[in-house]
């Protein structure tokens, strides 16, 4: 709200909101009040309704074209002074004819005017906020726009025309003045508000005349609307987008059409329909504000195809809920997901879709939405009201079936099948387990997508407590890898390079750091090691044999400073890119022996050295449960055998682990050939 072009432009829809919500209740309401006819007001209220799916069935598609084609602020500003006179004209058509269905017939050729304009309003301004706004505040903004359209402005539209009714039916005014004409009346200036704010106070929604050179000519509508449905087509993100948008909001339909004969089924009657139809806008409405709270970190490609399975899921539940309550609190859970998958779904549009073809994206978004929603409503409420609840007789008892229920099931297995196809198309993480990626990123922490590992090299790694002889099994390895012609690599965590040699002599031969920032230390090390020494090599082929690896920063850092070994994974996870090593080798050695090994051989204890020995023992014990967690990728050897005995069991492991065509043998006398 501190960016003043936003700003200005959050009032416009805001009033752009209003006035859409105020519309659709007055004039329906001024429809269904020409005739006296019970039956005859339910053919005009619905004929109004119906009339406002028209447009995007006829015009949808090629709204976004326009938004693309033309002026956005020239284009919203027109549309606004279009809806300003149309809305006008619905009251003051009783002054030139009382025919009741001259003035319905006009309502109703108003409202589509109305709408068709509405259907190119909307991509103009979605397809400029992402050019008002930074990238990372895009998020902030829909949840701000889109609380505004379906939080704030249908309640204050209806307590509005609530209110007007209330007012004037006080006073004996004249027919012009009813409360709906006021409405109306109303809702024709704020649009007229709209367009003189649009146009002259917010320039910076203008940027599509740049979108051809000098002298260049703008291709025709058809094939910029071709060019649309293609990029729509071909673009994994874009169709998995309109595949889970509108299996949510089909879900959401079925749920609103089939609301009123499933709240009788619970006995609950008017109130329970209308208790229902309420907690899904309320669901609606939470998870558009708290979604992004709630799930933390998360990838938004994935947090929207969870979205749309949250919401479809939460269909079937409702389909076997017994009781009112747990109707209720399912509907919440189906606001919530659609709620969610909308914003994320909003986001991802305008964020990673190129301002050339946004127009053309959001229109078809917009339109799948419209039709898809009141098609499912309809065609949801005509299935259940002429379905009932057949009964079967089955001899000593009958099955009663509730269609109600079984569109409710049908409706939610199809969205989870959207949801999921949504997932696939669009992940982001490949590899990256779902289920642990969502709970580390609401924590906070989310799991990162490993770099492509190189298929050429072979990674080995050497763990073990201090004194394990770590460093003489490196190079026993690797002479004999030599002998056999193999580029062989020998390296070690901390200090392989320059700047990884500061790092030890702070670690190791400094003053003691607290247990935080030696993790983090020793990540800055990984990471600078991994992109510098170990993935250039492993990309050439070569045999990278390391001392140490990430193991040792769980063991030390995690058991034995004792801090959460998870968020220390996290960090070396992070730090290499998810590369793992082929092969662990962990020499097993009682710390107390290990640490006379390493003093004799040193004559003085490091900083990690001098610890205690039950923080070698932590040590130990963590490096055994690693090894016993993943034992395929570990080859856990007393080292307190002899070295040779040793180096002979790890290079036969390391020989089925090298390709076919360089494997080596090994003769009677132990020579490596």
């Amino acid at each position: 709200m501190r960016i003043r072009a936003f700003r200005r432009l959050w009032a416009v829809l805001s009033l752009s909101a209003l006035g859409d919500w105020l519309g659709l209740l007055a004039t329906s309401t001024f429809a269904a009040a020409q005739v006296d006819n019970s039956l005859a007001k339910g053919a005009a209220f619905g004929t109004v309704i119906a009339v406002r799916l028209l447009p995007a069935l006829i015009l949808g598609p090629m709204a976004g074209v326009l938004a693309d084609r033309f002026d956005r602020r020239f284009t919203m500003a027109v549309c606004d002074v279009i809806r300003f006179v149309f809305f006008l004209s619905i009251p003051l058509a009783t002054l030139f004819t009382d025919n009741p269905a001259l003035v319905i017939g006009w309502a109703a050729v108003a409202t589509f005017v109305i709408e068709a304009v509405a259907m190119l309003w909307t991509p103009a301004k979605e397809a400029a906020v992402p050019n008002l706004v930074p990238r990372a505040r895009l998020e902030a903004t829909n949840q701000l726009s889109l609380a505004t359209t379906y939080g704030v402005t249908p309640v204050a539209a209806a307590l509005l025309l609530a209110g007007l009714n209330s007012l004037l039916g006080q006073w004996d005014v004249p027919e012009w003045a009813e409360a709906t004409d006021v409405a109306l009346y109303f809702n024709a200036l704020t649009f007229l508000a709209n367009a003189l704010i649009v146009f002259f106070l917010i320039p910076e929604i203008s940027g599509r005349a740049a979108a051809t050179g000098p002298g260049e000519r703008k291709p025709g509508m058809l094939r910029e609307f071709l060019e649309g449905w293609k990029f729509v087509g071909q673009t994994p993100l874009v169709r998995g987008l309109v595949l889970g948008i509108l299996g949510a909001f089909a879900g959401g339909g079925v749920v609103v059409g089939t609301a009123n004969l499933y709240a009788r089924e619970l006995y609950g009657g008017d109130a329970a329909f209308f208790l229902l139809f309420a907690t899904l806008f309320i669901g609606l409405a939470g998870g558009i504000v708290a979604g992004p709270r709630l799930v933390g970190a998360l990838s938004r490609r994935r947090w929207f195809g969870l979205s749309i399975i949250l919401a479809a899921g939460s269909v079937i539940v409702l389909a076997l809920a017994p009781q009112l309550a747990f109707a209720v609190t399912a509907t919440l859970f189906v606001g919530a997901g659609a709620g969610m998958a909308f914003l994320s779904g909003t986001t991802l549009l305008g964020g990673e879709v190129d301002d050339e073809v946004r127009g053309r994206a959001f229109a078809v978004v917009q339109t799948g939405v419209r039709v898809v929603l009141m098609f499912t409503i309809a065609l949801s409420s005509t299935l259940v009201g002429a379905g009932g609840r057949p009964t079967f007789d089955l001899g000593p008892f009958t099955v009663e079936l509730s269609t109600t229920r079984i569109l409710l099931i049908v409706a939610g297995v199809c969205g989870v099948m959207a949801g999921a196809g949504a997932l696939k198309q669009m992940d982001d993480k490949h590899g990256v387990p779902l289920l642990a990626d969502l709970w580390a990123s609401v924590r906070g922490r989310p799991l990162v997508k490993a770099e492509p590992k190189p298929v050429r090299g072979l990674f080995l790694v050497f763990e073990g407590g201090d004194g394990a002889g770590k460093s003489t099994q490196v190079n026993l390895l690797a002479d004999a890898l030599r002998r056999a012609g193999r580029d062989v690599v020998v390296t070690r965590e901390p200090g392989a390079t320059t700047a990884g040699a500061q790092i030890r002599r702070l670690l190791l031969e400094g003053e003691a750091v607290a247990p935080r920032a030696e993790a983090l230390l020793y990540a800055a090390d990984r990471a600078h090691h991994v992109t510098t020494v170990v993935r250039p090599a492993l990309d050439r082929g070569a045999v990278v044999i390391s001392d140490r690896y990430v193991d040792s920063s769980l063991a030390y850092q995690g058991a034995g400073r004792t801090l959460p070994v998870q968020e220390v994974a996290w960090l070396s996870d992070w730090a290499t890119g998810g590369l793992k090593p082929d092969l662990v080798v962990l020499l097993d050695l009682d710390p107390a022996v290990g640490l006379r090994r390493a003093l004799s051989r040193s004559g003085g204890a490091d900083l990690l050295e001098s610890e205690s020995l039950a923080f070698h023992e932590r040590v130990r014990y963590q490096f055994l449960d690693l090894a016993a967690n993943d034992s395929g990728r570990y080859l856990v050897l007393d080292a307190e055998r002899e070295p040779e005995h040793v180096a002979s069991v790890v290079l036969e492991r390391v020989v089925e682990l090298l390709p076919a065509p360089d494997r080596f043998q090994r003769r009677s006398d132990d020579r490596v050939t």
